[in-house]
């Protein structure tokens, strides 16, 4: 967030030891160890505040329920595609099996034979 790194934090030091003096750094940075910690409760409270105002919760698990009905959605359409197929299918091998027993038989190489003069 502020890209500080280790050369930056030892110039703070070596500065708040100068301005503070070697005495006064463990209350000092004790006291500033407090501080940060009252303003990230403070902020955590804001935050859970916030979000039981505007309903978040609610939103998220509605979101997720929405999300489960549309893949419940596709699957029913991947179903209902399956179901179509396995109908065409049948249907079509019923057609085929209706048009072998109207068809004449041909006759075999004997009948044949016996046919001709």
């Amino acid at each position: 967030m502020f890209d500080i790194g280790f050369p930056e934090l030892l110039v703070i030091g070596v500065v708040t030891l100068l301005v503070i003096g070697p005495e006064q750094l463990p209350s000092t940075m004790r006291a500033i160890a407090l501080w940060i910690g009252r303003m990230r409760r403070s902020f955590s409270e804001i935050r859970r505040d916030i979000e039981q105002g505007i309903g978040a919760d609610e939103i998220r698990q509605q979101l997720h329920n929405e999300a489960i009905l549309k893949e419940i959605e596709r699957s029913k359409a991947a179903l209902a595609q399956t179901q179509a197929d396995i109908d065409s299918l049948a249907k079509k091998a019923s057609e085929a099996m209706t048009l072998d027993d109207v068809r004449p038989a041909e006759p075999t190489k004997h009948e044949q034979r016996s046919n001709e003069p």
